[in-house]
């Protein structure tokens, strides 16, 4: 039970810096009372095909935080190349280069980076990796997509 107790701990600290910090964009809060569940938002980045979006994510942390990495899921379908359509992110951070010194803060800004960003070379969505060299006609199908499933 100790082990519970210090990703506890963490996890409590994390949520008083992040409240302290209110990073741009990004926000973070335990979901209910458990501390392991969060939900996320963060906000398309300005000056790219994603501002003016704002998206929710689910963050599960597991009994080994911050040794391993939490995991993270869009809940707003998220149309972007390193993303699938149930919301899976790949990102590096969140695999083979999590870090103990990693925290929430971190991940969502990666995440948020990563929406201006997006590594075509490892796509899982392919169409979103296909339409990314044509921003104009990516905003476009973008904005309609969101529009379409923002509130579900």
């Amino acid at each position: 039970m100790k082990d519970n107790h210090a990703v506890s701990k963490r996890l409590q600290k994390e949520l008083m810096e992040l409240m302290r910090c209110a990073d741009k964009g990004i926000s973070a809060f335990p979901e209910s009372e458990n501390l392991f569940k969060w939900i996320g938002t963060i906000n398309g980045p300005q000056d790219t095909v994603y501002a003016g979006h704002k998206y929710k994510l689910s963050l599960e942390f597991p009994n080994s935080y911050p040794y391993a990495p939490p995991v993270v899921k869009f809940l707003t379908p998220c149309f972007h190349p390193n993303v699938d359509t149930c919301g899976l992110i790949c990102l590096d951070i969140l695999k083979d280069k999590w870090t103990a010194l990693y925290d929430v803060r971190t991940v969502l800004l990666s995440i948020q980076s990563l929406l201006g960003e997006p590594n075509t070379q490892s796509p899982l969505n392919q169409q979103a990796s296909y339409l990314w060299p044509n921003q104009a006609a990516y905003k476009k199908y973008l904005d309609e997509f969101y529009n379409k499933h923002k509130d579900s």
